[in-house]
């Protein structure tokens, strides 16, 4: 009889960081059967979707409450499916808020509850922990300060890197991504990266457009570059374009092609989130933003435990690049401080040497080291 694993991925990361999880157990599984709620880059990889990842794919405490319904009723339903099939072991990919629940549920179903992707317990919710000691079997940590937090509450916890770190080259090939984008190489480039998801483009979209005019009013030449990965996101910024009066200038939507973007930009504008570990992995100078809820943010911020929200600032434990949230995100702040890390060589450089060193810390074999944590726990049906 085959392994059989249940997975829940939430968003586009955790479909990435899933699918190269998959890929790495099948060396050591080959016939092993994966399932449960996940993205298209998880399909490829042999996995059967019971629910799309899209459907948890929102942020802040008012998108989640409209559709807390129809999350609540995937997740009963999981559950209960997980229970009557038991599988071999469960791996919840991020998402903490929903995969903590059913990993509390599943672990007291004597069935191993893995998490993958340390919840951010150093920025906030420090509370948490206690949960989370009772919900995962095992922790699968990605930042390298993350093991001696739950170490000190005794949860079997491994820090394998981040796997971004292992697929983005230390040394970006610039002349190649321009070639994939159709670019001359001796344009400027503006790369604009307004979230992933659809609460995001709709929060943020209009500020992104803003800042991408007051930016062409100092870089005439410019071309700004607008990576999304899906229609409706797509759809979205368009449609802000237009309020905007912005539809004939020139922004450049791409369909993903997210890292070219990176790759061939002289700097960067990015909602906070994974996009700006691939920026800093991909040595692009940014500018950090983030907008939500007003409601959301009030909740947020009274329990944000650092003075850093961008993870290239907290990896490196400084501002090494800056961050405009919330009422400060405002177009003016935010293309002048793109417009100065454009222009300004020492500070391009000294950003960039920090993003190496980074990179050289989170490079750790991370597909691989997750799937030795993980194997233990499936022995007792591998042989």
């Amino acid at each position: 009889m085959s392994v059989r694993i249940a997975m829940v991925a939430g968003e586009a990361s955790g479909d990435l960081l899933a699918a190269h999880l998959i890929q790495a157990l099948r060396v050591h599984l080959p016939d092993a059967e994966f399932y449960g709620i996940g993205g298209p880059r998880m399909e490829a990889a042999g996995f059967k979707s019971l629910w799309p990842a899209e459907k948890l794919a929102v942020r802040g405490y008012a998108e989640v409450l409209r559709h807390y319904r129809e999350i609540a009723g995937i997740r009963r339903n999981l559950l209960a499916h997980v229970l009557k099939d038991r599988p071999d072991a469960f791996i919840g990919v991020d998402a903490p808020d929903f995969n903590l629940w059913l990993e509390e549920r599943i672990k007291s179903a004597s069935i191993p509850a893995i998490h993958f992707v340390s919840p951010s317990i150093w920025a906030w919710r420090g509370e948490r922990i206690h949960k989370i000691k009772k919900a995962v079997s095992r922790m699968l940590a990605l930042f390298p300060f993350e093991p001696e937090l739950y170490e000190r509450e005794d949860i079997p916890v491994s820090y394998v890197g981040h796997p971004f770190a292992d697929v983005i080259p230390l040394q970006p090939d610039r002349p190649a991504a321009l070639e994939r984008l159709g670019l001359d190489e001796k344009g400027l480039y503006i790369a604009l990266l307004p979230g992933s998801r659809q609460s995001e483009v709709d929060y943020m979209a209009e500020t992104f457009i803003e800042t991408g005019k007051v930016l062409l009013q100092r870089f005439p030449q410019a071309q700004l570059l607008v990576p999304l990965i899906t229609r409706e996101t797509r759809d979205r910024f368009e449609l802000a374009l237009w309020k905007c009066g912005a539809q004939n200038m020139p922004f450049k939507m791409l369909f993903g092609h997210a890292r070219d973007a990176l790759m061939v930009a002289d700097g960067a504008l990015v909602a906070s989130g994974t996009a700006t570990l691939e920026a800093a992995l991909i040595k692009t100078p940014m500018v950090i933003t983030y907008k939500m809820s007003p409601w959301s943010w009030r909740l947020m911020k009274n329990k944000a435990y650092q003075p850093w929200i961008g993870l290239p600032n907290i990896l490196a434990g400084e501002f090494i690049v800056p961050e405009f949230l919330q009422d400060e995100a405002t177009p003016e702040n935010m293309a002048q401080a793109l417009g100065n890390l454009i222009v300004d060589k020492a500070a391009r450089k000294r950003i960039i040497d920090v993003f190496h060193r980074i990179h050289l810390t989170l490079r750790q074999g991370t597909a691989e080291r997750a799937a030795a944590a993980i194997l233990p726990y499936l022995n007792r049906s591998a042989s």
